[in-house]
């Protein structure tokens, strides 16, 4: 129960998000200008210094990463294996697919590490900084890779789509924190400090930005492609870490942080990526905002039936 503070606290700033962006007060462009800032700025200098500066010595780091890599790669594949029939049976178009996808396999690292602070101290914090070294990259990978494939309108060859990959700010600030790692013994607090500050402002930018895409309207009337990313985002994911953890010998703490990862709402960062490159944002903002009121419910569940609380 301990997690509802943090769910209720993404949903309230997404949902004020859509309220600034009623008011009129901020403009369309000047909007979009704002995620721009957010999608190419805030969130690369988080990933930065989280990679950097994440104390991973003390973890079961590969147990742990092999769980979260094999899970997501799961999900992945079924949902690829499953778009012919979604296309055929539900109408789903490639933008929405891109944002189902994204749904279905992404998590909100920053909410995952505020509550694994919370609820496991310092250890909690290290085990997520493990599930983001071992998870970001390989997320944004695929989820850059399926929206170029099928949200563009024409295919893309191997070329555009390895460039797409190169230039996407997630990862090239992932590999640079990693790559700055060895050196932060030599790396004064002056450069990483500031780094530290604007990335702190990329979780309110991100739930703010997924907000004001937001299109209250169509909560109302939820269709598959709101409840086929929530199942598999906040019942199947956790189900197969379980299974993955059980096989690689994850249990205590280390297991409660893994599904606390699997478990969380999709990332604010979904709809940033959706709005950027083609992706179906307004379906991305309802699905974060439906996962988030849901995951309030399905989380306490989940830890505590699966016997990691």
């Amino acid at each position: 129960m301990s997690a509802l503070p943090n769910l209720v606290t993404v949903f309230l700033v997404i949902a004020f998000g859509s309220v600034l962006r009623g008011t009129g007060l901020i403009t369309r462009e000047d909007w979009r200008g704002f995620e721009r800032i957010t999608y190419f700025v805030l969130f690369p200098a988080m990933l930065m210094v989280t990679m950097a500066t994440a104390d991973l010595a003390s973890t079961p780091f590969l147990a742990v990463g092999a769980v979260l890599v094999l899970s997501l790669l799961t999900v992945a594949a079924a949902l690829l294996v499953m778009r012919p029939w979604l296309e055929r049976w539900f109408d789903l178009d490639g933008p929405s697919f891109c944002s189902v996808f994204q749904g279905s396999i992404r998590w909100n690292s920053f909410v995952a590490f505020a509550m694994a602070s919370s609820l496991y101290g310092k250890q909690g914090a290290a085990l997520c900084a493990v599930a983001i070294a071992a998870m970001i990259p390989l997320l944004n990978v695929l989820a850059v890779g399926v929206i170029t494939r099928y949200a563009a309108t024409a295919r893309p060859t191997s070329r555009q789509l390895a460039l797409t990959l190169i230039k996407n700010p997630f990862i090239w600030s992932c590999l640079i924190g990693l790559a700055l790692r060895p050196l932060m013994g030599f790396v004064p607090d002056l450069i990483i400090a500031p780094a530290a500050m604007i990335g702190q402002i990329s979780l309110g930018a991100g739930l703010l930005a997924a907000g004001g895409g937001l299109e209250w309207s169509n909560l109302g009337r939820p269709r598959i492609a709101h409840l086929l990313p929530s199942l598999a985002k906040l019942i199947a994911m956790p189900l197969i870490a379980s299974i993955f953890a059980s096989i690689f010998g994850v249990t205590g703490i280390p297991l409660a942080v893994t599904l606390l990862c699997m478990a969380v709402p999709t990332a604010s960062a979904s709809y940033i990526l959706a709005r950027q490159l083609g992706g179906n944002a307004t379906l991305m903002a309802e699905i974060l905002t439906l996962q988030t009121l849901a995951g309030m419910a399905t989380l306490p569940v989940i830890l505590t039936s699966l016997g990691a609380s």
